[in-house]
């Protein structure tokens, strides 16, 4: 709903004396209001400035409104559309908190059936796409096949491809197009990784269920089959996934959505936009950090080794990576929930050597006075993996795995954009380099002979062209016929 005026903020500002009263509208004003604060320029031109704001990380700026995910981190509270986070992990799988994040409800059985095909019918890869991933070196990085296999399928996606080659947006106000083109994303996302799963170890790819949710295709596409008779998904581990992607669903705004919502202020396709997450998503300070704690892991290798480490650690001699969160001044609503399901894994867990390291860590962490007053504990994403880990995944697909279920929530906020006016994101800059009226311009070469002098106007230094007759045709006018042959 749109939000209200709730108050004013009164400014003084101290270099003019003049006072300004600030909209607050749900305890947030908005940046251009600011824009009314103006003083003279200090150069004596009649140019004023207007005020800016510098927030470098915009640790107190938001770029959006949304109606998707309630964020509170000062009380650890998680909603999606209205419904807490741990009524949702009890009574619904990931399927329904897909649908919900992206159209608005929870889904009937009908609806999640007609999703499911959808998805099915898109995850059929062609040989381009089989092609791109066999090229790569069987112990070839993870994320750079990710990217080539995505880029694969949207190659031959002729809505995708074509969208950079339309002169009116493909899926602004176009719901249909545009819902379809998400699904088609997200089932080019999930078939990439089961490619790249498939190729890394020489097992075969398995064509996709027509009526499997998600979770499920994705685990027989992998290989990751029922132990017993060898026939779909193996259903431990669609079980456990079906709730833990709930507490990765979506995150609000985290880096990774600011970086598709950026693309796609361009009209970018959702295809580019999720890659835009990705890049941002595979980062050593966002989701690449789980890849550089697996790595510490393997380097402490045995338990007995963790206090020494814990002292490097606090000493500034090592990172602890995955550990605290810049949104939660109190506990993570979603790690009770993750600590459920290592509980029901527990003989799993314990059996994995990394994850015993990773528990005495973390047992440490919590005891410890160090971490304690600071507040840090292991993040979701970090407590999560051990899970992945309990069931089997390999480390290099982790990362890569955890990206495919946050990817629907960034495409939600994508969604939500589509009736919004159309505005390209483009932040300002504070410029602290010199200017040129500040620095010696004498060792400068002359101006060129069509360039005439600079001269003053409005305050603004200008130069002029040296006129001259020409008999070729203006400008405008080869425009204007530009124009008539290309568009006409």
């Amino acid at each position: 709903m749109p939000s209200k005026e709730t108050g004013q903020l009164r400014i003084v500002d101290s270099r003019t004396e003049n006072a300004y009263l600030i909209p607050i509208h749900d305890n947030f004003i908005r940046a251009k209001d600011l824009m009314a604060i103006t003083t003279p320029d200090p150069k004596g031109s009649d140019i004023e400035q207007k005020l800016t704001v510098l927030d470098n990380g915009f640790e107190n700026v938001a770029c959006m409104e949304s109606e998707i995910t309630l964020i509170d981190g000062n009380r650890g509270q998680i909603q999606y559309r209205g419904h807490p986070i741990q009524e949702l992990f009890q009574n619904n799988d990931y399927e329904d908190v897909l649908y919900l994040l992206m159209w608005g409800k929870l889904p009937t059985q009908a609806e999640k059936l007609d999703v499911r095909r959808k998805f099915a019918a898109a995850m059929v890869p062609t040989k381009t796409v089989v092609d791109t991933i066999a090229a790569f070196p069987r112990n070839s990085d993870t994320y750079p096949m990710c990217l080539a296999g995505l880029c694969a399928f949207m190659s031959g996606d002729k809505v995708i491809a074509n969208n950079r080659h339309t002169h009116k947006p493909s899926f602004h106000n176009n719901f249909e197009q545009a819902d379809a083109a998400i699904i088609r994303t997200i089932a080019y996302y999930a078939t990439t990784l089961a490619l790249i799963h498939c190729h890394k170890r020489k097992l075969t790819f398995t064509n996709p269920d027509p009526n499997g949710s998600l979770i499920g295709n994705l685990l027989l596409m992998m290989g990751k089959t029922n132990k017993e008779t060898g026939v779909g998904p193996d259903p431990e581990i669609q079980a456990c996934l079906e709730k833990l992607w709930i507490c990765y669903a979506d995150h609000e705004m985290t880096n990774s959505t600011a970086g598709l919502l950026h693309a796609g202020s361009t009209l970018a396709d959702p295809g580019s936009c999720a890659i835009s997450a990705l890049v941002c998503g595979f980062g050593p300070l966002h989701g690449g950090a789980i890849d550089l704690a697996y790595e510490a892991l393997g380097k402490i290798k045995h338990p007995s080794f963790v206090p020494a480490y814990i002292e490097m650690v606090k000493s500034k001699k090592a990172r602890l990576f995955g550990y605290g969160h810049r949104i939660y001044r109190t506990r993570d609503p979603r790690l009770s929930l993750i600590e459920e399901l290592i509980e029901k894994n527990r003989e799993k867990c314990d059996a994995n050597p990394l994850l015993r390291v990773a528990f005495a860590i973390d047992k440490l962490a919590n005891e410890d006075e160090y971490f304690v007053s600071r507040k840090l504990k292991a993040n979701a994403d970090l407590l999560g993996c051990f899970l992945y880990s309990a069931l089997g995944f390999e480390t290099d697909m982790i990362t890569a795995i955890i990206t495919l279920s946050r990817i629907p929530g960034g495409l939600a906020h994508w969604r939500e954009t589509l009736d919004k006016p159309i505005k390209i994101w483009r932040p300002r800059q504070i410029y602290t380099g010199d200017r040129t009226d500040d620095v010696d311009t004498s060792g400068r070469q002359s101006l060129s002979s069509n360039e005439g002098p600079l001269k003053e106007k409005h305050g603004i230094q200008v130069r002029e062209l040296n006129s001259g007759k020409s008999n070729k045709i203006p400008l405008k006018v080869k425009a204007i016929l530009w124009a008539k042959s290309c568009f006409s």
